[in-house]
């Protein structure tokens, strides 16, 4: 069996080939032109690589469902050119994928930057809902709203270039990397990990960011160990583009300061002598990265329990699911365990059926058995598990064929309402 590659990412070199490395990572709907005014101040001192996440910026459109698969990609980029150490800055997504490697590969990075990062971005709900806008609009909804995302009013007033400058690259990135991205932002949540980050660390928010502010940020200095907290007036989530002189300042200031030593010592490698001088780091035993499985009874039915939980959120959502097991008591408490270890542990995790025929087939038996808030919310779950509303349709009309029109009918009007609400960009 011939061994998959993991594929490379679009990138660009900036400053003197024999400087260390620093990384600089986009955010959602970006492209690497949004370190544009950055990188001339940042290249005097350093190697400015920047990277294009897949499908934006015309990078080809391999997509990545989870942050750690984009810095995956990265490090296997970075392992093709020959760099082992490096430092980081990244913006949202693109800082996800900082503290991504900064947990998972410590040896790896020397200082970080996290800009308008958070160690979990908002609810796993909110970001498959606006997978679901893309999937059932395209970006053009997305792509004309980012703007009031990403600038204050008054910036995005002021520059009308910028502005469109960001509704293109929205709109010319591929749709289904897009939603891999949100699917990847979804499940995102290193909040019980951020004390494990041991590089120093600036932490930068623009006071008026509505997305990943100052109270996010606020959250990340307190959990990383060596972590300092610089806050931009007058700027909103894409802090780089509408402050980018305060935001050059402090990354210059941070990074000239805050490099830790590579393992010979030196402030950080070069992409030429990177492979010659740098020793990978030991690799860590398993033994040390989990425990072993627990095999008894209660271990098995813990096992299930997690699993079943984590599956049970994802297509239902954690609102639903929050409100099952808020409203369980001592009585339905048992029934609540049952549900999810049996139904989402076990027979919604096996393997014989993706995510998508299992909907197919909730659906179905649902409309069949007429239990219409539980099909409500499968249908809400469908749509964001990657069902279109076409094909959401096409299983209705199979239900009318074999449920009967009556139930169908009942069907179509509530998954009607679903997807009116779930195709909708949020406000």
């Amino acid at each position: 069996m011939s061994e998959t590659k993991t594929p490379a990412l679009q990138f660009r070199f900036d400053g003197p080939e024999h400087a260390p490395v620093l990384i600089v990572g986009p955010s959602l709907g970006t492209t690497w032109h949004m370190w544009d005014r950055q990188v001339p101040e940042l290249a005097r001192q350093w190697r400015v690589l920047r990277w294009d996440l897949p499908g934006h910026g015309g990078a080809p459109a391999y997509p990545a469902g989870s942050v750690a698969e984009l810095a995956a990609r990265l490090l296997a980029t970075l392992d093709g050119l020959g760099v082992h150490r490096f430092g980081y800055a990244g913006c949202a997504l693109g800082g996800a994928v900082g503290l991504e490697l900064a947990l998972r590969h410590p040896g790896r990075v020397a200082s970080l930057a996290l800009i308008a990062a958070s160690p979990r971005f908002g609810t796993p709900d909110e970001f498959r809902q606006r997978g679901v806008v893309v999937r059932s609009n395209g970006l053009e909804l997305i792509a004309r709203s980012s703007p009031e995302r990403w600038f204050t009013g008054g910036f995005a007033a002021a520059q009308p270039a910028i502005t469109e400058w960001a509704v293109q690259m929205v709109r010319t990135t591929d749709p289904g990397c897009y939603i891999a991205a949100c699917e990847a932002l979804a499940g995102f949540d290193v909040r019980a990990e951020l004390g494990r980050i041991g590089v120093p660390t600036l932490v930068l928010a623009g006071s008026d960011d509505q997305v990943t502010g100052p109270a996010e940020a606020r959250t990340l200095v307190a959990g990383i160990p060596d972590a300092r907290l610089a806050v931009v007036p007058g700027a909103s989530h894409l802090v780089p583009v509408e402050q980018p002189a305060a935001v050059t300042d402090l990354l210059v200031r941070h990074f000239s300061s805050a490099w830790q030593a590579g393992p010979e010592g030196s402030a950080g490698p070069s992409v030429s002598s990177v492979s010659q001088n740098v020793s990978r780091p030991r690799a860590m035993p398993i033994a040390e990265l989990a425990p072993a499985p627990d095999r008894s009874a209660a271990g098995h039915h813990a096992d299930l329990y997690d699993t079943g939980l984590k599956v049970r959120r994802e297509v239902l959502g954690d609102a639903y699911v929050d409100r099952a097991l808020d409203e369980a008591d001592e009585f339905s408490d048992d029934f609540q365990q049952l549900v999810t270890r049996h139904a989402w542990g076990d027979v919604w995790s096996r393997p014989g059926l993706d995510r998508r025929s299992r909907s197919c087939v909730a659906l179905g038996a649902l409309v069949a058995g007429g239990h219409w808030e539980e099909f409500a919310a499968h249908t809400r779950g469908a749509l964001r598990g990657g069902l279109t509303p076409d094909e959401i349709r096409e299983v209705l009309l199979q239900t009318a064929v074999h449920c009967g029109l009556p139930a169908a009918n009942r069907a179509f009007a509530i998954a009607r309402q679903v997807v009116r609400e779930e195709t909708m960009p949020q406000e």
